[in-house]
């Protein structure tokens, strides 16, 4: 017998699929939204349809965009030549933030991951090296997180991918945590990160 409500149990039941959301956080939002006024909820759900409504990846670099492109392939003043390969929108902001990067990005929206079934063939990987054969690049930095996952990803990429290429193919020197992720890293070490990077042999 349910505990609660129906349309309760469905909100806590929709809310713990999201990723990082365990049940008891699932409770403690469905029980925030259930004291909300209706206009704060109304607010909420207008604000994830608009988004799913609005807002795709890239056609170019996989980032967020409410066009074909984002702001960033948009904008002419970065430096053409310059790729950031990133595993998810978000580490863009975080990059952002350190104002010690003003070239492109490619985002993976993903890391490889064998025991999840992910493999290089469920990234934006073949995209990176098309961009890389078509535009002008001359350096590629590595910006995968900085464990397992984003390790292996960044070998593959450096040795499989990049290595035909004539380019500079760089990581984030150390400074970051072993097994953190980018978005939590404070700007004055993921800028001193993206300062110091280092070559990779392919």
């Amino acid at each position: 017998m349910s505990v609660y409500a129906k349309p309760v149990e469905v909100l806590i039941d929709e809310l713990g699929r999201l990723p990082g959301v365990g049940p008891k956080s699932a409770q403690r939002i469905a029980f925030h939204m259930l004291k909300a006024d209706r206009v704060d909820a109304k607010r909420l759900a207008d604000a994830v349809m608009a988004m799913k409504d609005n807002v795709s990846f890239c056609e170019r670099c996989f980032n967020v965009a409410e066009g074909a492109t984002c702001t960033i392939c948009n904008n002419g003043e970065r430096n053409q030549h310059q790729l950031c390969v990133v595993e998810e929108p978000k580490d863009i902001s975080a990059i952002e933030k350190t104002g010690a990067f003003s070239g492109l990005y490619h985002v993976l929206l993903g890391s490889i991951n064998p025991l999840e079934g992910i493999g290089p063939d469920q990234l934006k990987i073949r995209e990176l090296a098309h961009r890389v054969a078509s535009e002008n690049v001359t350096e590629v930095i590595l910006c995968t997180n900085p464990n397992l996952e984003g390790e292996t990803t960044a070998a593959f990429i450096a040795t499989k991918v990049l290595a035909p290429f004539d380019l500079r193919v760089t990581r984030l020197a150390s400074g970051l945590p072993v097994g953190g992720d980018l978005e939590y890293a404070d700007e004055l070490t993921l800028g001193r990160a993206l300062e110091g990077r280092q070559d990779v042999d392919g």
